[in-house]
C-alpha cells in the first residue's frame, strides 16, 4: 500500500505529463502482481466496491472525532479523503500495512457489515499518506492528474509497443491485467481478445482551421448532422451484446430497449439520441438516461432511446475497418435494410 500511496503523491505534485508517465512507468516495473495491475485499474477508473460507500468514510471518522471540527476541517481541506487521512486519531498501530492486493480482494468480498470494520481496522494501521491512498481508493476519482487515455501510455512505454495496441486489447481484458503485464515483459505472448466483446477506439471528430478547410474536397467526405446525443459503439454476437460510450464506458444496463434490439453479430458506430416521434430531444432528456443501473418503466416510457447508424466496423463476423468508409457505409445499409 505504502508504494501505491508514493505513486499518487507523486503524481499529485508533478504536472508535467512526461514526468507523471515515467513516475507511472516506474512504479510498474518495480511493482509486483497483482498489485500493479489493481493501480493500473484504480488510474483507470476501472475499480468499484459497492459496498464501500463514500457516505461511509465519513460516518467513521465522525464515530472518532467531534462532528463540528469535522466539518471545519472538511471546509478548509476541501476533499473527504484528505480530511480523514489527516484528521484520524492516534498514531498509526503496530502491524504490518495491507498490500493493495489485499486492500482489494477483501474489499470486492466484503459484505456491507463488515467493510466498516475492515476499513476501520486499515485506517488504525496506516500512515497519512497511506490512509489517504485507501481512501481515494475506495470513493474513486483519485484526481491525480492522470487520465485512463496516460496510463494506457504509460502501460505501452512499458511493453514498448504503440499505444494504440494497449487500446485495441484493453476492453477484453480485466484488472489486475496479469496477461497484459506477461506480454509486456515478454513472458507471454499477445492476450487473445478475440472472442470478447470489447470496445473499439473510435475515431473522433477534430477541429479544422480556414486553411485546411479550404483545401478540402467535398466529393471526398461524407457530412454527418451533429446530433444532439453521445456517440457510442454497439458490441454484439448472438446472444451477448454491450452498448459502450465513446471513452469505452458500458452503459448497456441505462439502455435495456437498445440492448433487447441487438439480435445480430456485428459492431456498429452512431450516434445515441432521444427521439419523440420523428424528432431528436434536447440532450437533457438524454441525460435523465444515462448513469442508470436500471431503469424502471416511467424513463422508459418518457425518453425512448434509439441509435442513428453511421458506421460498421464487423458485419457479420467480418472485419470491414480496413475498407473505405463509403464501401462500410454501402455495406451497413444493406446490412440494416
Amino acid at each position: 500500500m505504502r508504494a501505491f500511496a508514493e505513486l499518487l503523491e507523486r503524481l499529485t505534485f508533478t504536472p508535467q505529463r512526461g514526468a507523471k508517465l515515467r513516475l507511472i512507468e516506474a512504479y510498474l516495473a518495480s511493482t509486483p502482481d497483482p498489485d500493479r495491475g489493481w493501480a493500473l485499474a484504480a488510474l483507470t477508473s476501472g475499480l468499484t466496491f459497492p459496498n464501500a460507500k463514500r457516505s461511509m468514510v465519513r460516518d467513521l471518522a465522525l464515530e472518532r472525532v467531534d462532528p463540528v471540527l469535522f466539518e471545519l476541517s472538511r471546509e478548509y481541506v476541501g476533499d473527504t479523503a484528505e480530511t480523514v487521512a489527516l484528521i484520524w486519531p492516534g498514531v498509526p498501530a503496530a502491524g504490518a500495512e495491507p498490500k493493495l492486493g489485499e486492500v482489494v480482494d477483501r474489499l470486492r468480498t466484503a459484505g456491507k457489515t463488515e467493510v466498516r470494520a475492515l476499513v476501520a481496522s486499515w485506517l488504525d494501521r496506516l500512515s497519512p499518506s497511506a490512509r489517504f491512498a485507501c481512501l481515494k481508493l475506495i470513493t474513486g476519482g483519485l484526481r491525480v492528474g492522470v487520465s485512463a487515455r496516460l496510463a494506457k501510455q504509460a502501460v505501452a512505454n512499458f511493453a514498448s509497443v504503440d499505444v494504440q495496441r494497449i487500446e485495441e486489447i484493453w476492453h477484453g481484458l480485466e484488472p489486475p491485467y496479469m496477461s497484459l503485464f506477461a506480454w509486456a515483459e515478454g513472458r507471454a505472448p499477445e492476450p487473445d481478445v478475440s472472442q470478447a466483446l470489447r470496445f473499439h477506439p473510435l475515431m473522433l471528430a477534430n477541429p479544422l482551421d480556414e486553411k485546411e478547410l479550404a483545401s478540402l474536397k467535398p466529393r471526398d467526405f461524407l457530412a454527418e448532422w451533429k446530433w444532439d446525443g453521445i456517440r457510442v459503439q454497439i458490441s454484439a454476437s448472438g446472444p451477448d451484446h454491450r452498448i459502450f460510450s465513446r471513452s469505452g464506458d458500458d452503459i448497456t444496463a441505462s439502455f435495456p430497449e437498445i440492448a433487447g434490439a441487438c439480435g445480430f453479430d456485428a459492431v456498429l458506430d452512431g450516434e445515441l439520441l432521444i427521439i419523440h416521434g420523428a424528432e431528436v430531444a434536447p440532450f437533457n432528456d438524454l441525460q435523465q438516461r444515462l448513469g442508470r443501473k436500471t431503469v424502471s418503466a416511467r424513463p422508459l416510457r418518457q425518453f425512448p432511446a434509439h441509435v442513428r447508424l453511421y458506421d460498421a466496423l464487423f458485419i457479420d463476423g467480418d472485419d470491414v475497418r480496413r475498407q473505405p468508409l463509403s464501401e462500410r457505409r454501402a455495406a451497413l445499409e444493406t446490412w440494416y435494410a
